[in-house]
């Protein structure tokens, strides 16, 4: 079956289960067909029903679970996993609570195919937003049954857009044209090429908090050649559930003061000092830099 494998779904969870299932769920309904993709689903450690969540999924999709003892936030070293066990050249990353339109994976492998060398895809993630409003309206129009009308839906009417969308405003979807495309290479709904990532080290274990690790890796892609593609029709949907912006931000800011010290490049000292709420100024200040 590998031979026919186009691509692998890793997810990294821990007590969401029933976000898990709705994000298992939309992978059932993926147009590629079951045995062209593979899914690994590694959990960091989950008290909760995680397991026998996953495993009820094992009779329509290929998929692999792992269980890692709960050791704090390994995020990195869950997707680490993930990147090892991979059987398909090219590796599509997601959390629980993201739900994938049906021609998601479809997008994401087309992405790679049309591209020369080592390729990067950021995707769209609808309600993907800080905004509570933003958020209020997600849970108006999603319909879990029918996740490719929802979105359509939010589309059509502009509504529940990727936070991301300013960023596009600003700077035009061809991320080729800018210094820095890994700043938005957010793990909610990417990809990139299993050997790539592989000979780049993977994510960074030392990350032990939310924020920054995705980066972190996006940055070594870039400097190793990965062509970042942004593809809109890649789409997926934020389920929305509790989650502490402020403190999050907060931890993402030490994180990236990390990477400054890691690196000790100009960019990344910019990213450091640059408050959360000015990212978008960020590539013009690379772009500087640089």
């Amino acid at each position: 079956m590998s031979d026919a494998l186009r691509c692998t779904v890793v997810i990294p969870t821990y007590n969401r289960s029933e976000l898990l299932r709705h994000s298992l769920d939309s992978l059932t309904r993926q147009r590629m067909p079951a045995n062209q993709f593979e899914v690994i689903v590694v959990d960091d450690g989950s008290t909760d029903d995680t397991a026998d969540v996953a495993t009820s999924f094992q009779d329509r999709l290929d998929l692999r679970y792992h269980y890692q003892p709960d050791e704090g936030f390994r995020a990195a070293a869950a997707r680490n996993i993930g990147i090892a066990d991979a059987r398909s050249p090219i590796c599509v990353f997601t959390d629980s609570g993201i739900m994938l339109h049906a021609d998601n994976l479809n997008q994401h492998v087309a992405s790679h195919q049309s591209t020369t060398g080592p390729t990067a895809v950021v995707a769209y993630i609808y309600g993907f937003s800080s905004d509570d409003t933003n958020i209020d309206v997600v849970r108006e129009r999603l319909d879990v049954d029918d996740l490719d009308g929802s979105i359509a839906r939010m589309q059509a009417k502009r509504e529940c857009r990727d936070i991301r969308e300013l960023f596009y405003d600003r700077y035009g979807e061809d991320l080729t044209r800018i210094p820095a495309p890994w700043q938005i290479f957010w793990t909610g709904n990417v990809s990139a090429q299993t050997t790539q990532l592989r000979a780049v080290g993977g994510f960074d274990e030392q990350f032990r908090t939310w924020g920054g690790e995705d980066l972190d890796l996006g940055y070594r892609l870039h400097l190793n050649g990965a062509t970042f593609i942004f593809n809109r029709q890649a789409k997926a949907v934020h389920i929305p559930h509790e989650k502490a912006f402020d403190q999050s931000m907060r931890a993402a800011t030490r994180n990236y003061h990390y990477m400054a010290e890691k690196y000790g490049s100009p960019v990344m000292r910019i990213l450091a000092e640059l408050p959360p709420r000015r990212f978008l100024d960020f590539n013009e200040l690379a772009a500087a830099a640089i």
